[in-house]
């Protein structure tokens, strides 16, 4: 899902600010890597509605936007439709 992300080519907005899809693919890796460590998540499902859903600094919503001119999408809904599609393409 991640890799996914991160190869989109999409932006990927936090705290204010649009970054690449390599940098969203970084934040959350780290956020990942650390509810991890701390036995936070249990499955992909729970690291987006847990980790990747909002900041945890200052509480506002990501959003994914994959074309300038498109109208942004939240992240929750952007991951688990490519999770989703990960799994459909797995079997």
């Amino acid at each position: 899902m991640l890799s996914r992300l991160e190869s989109s080519g999409c932006q990927f907005f936090r705290n204010g600010s649009w970054y690449s899809s390599k940098e969203a693919r970084s934040n959350l890796q780290q956020k990942y890597d650390y509810l991890a460590r701390k036995g936070m998540v249990s499955s992909a499902e729970s690291f987006v509605e847990i980790g990747a859903t909002s900041s945890s600094a200052s509480g506002k919503p990501y959003q994914v936007r994959c074309a300038s001119d498109a109208q942004p999408t939240p992240s929750a809904a952007w991951l688990k439709a490519e999770l989703e599609s990960c799994r459909r393409t797995a079997k």
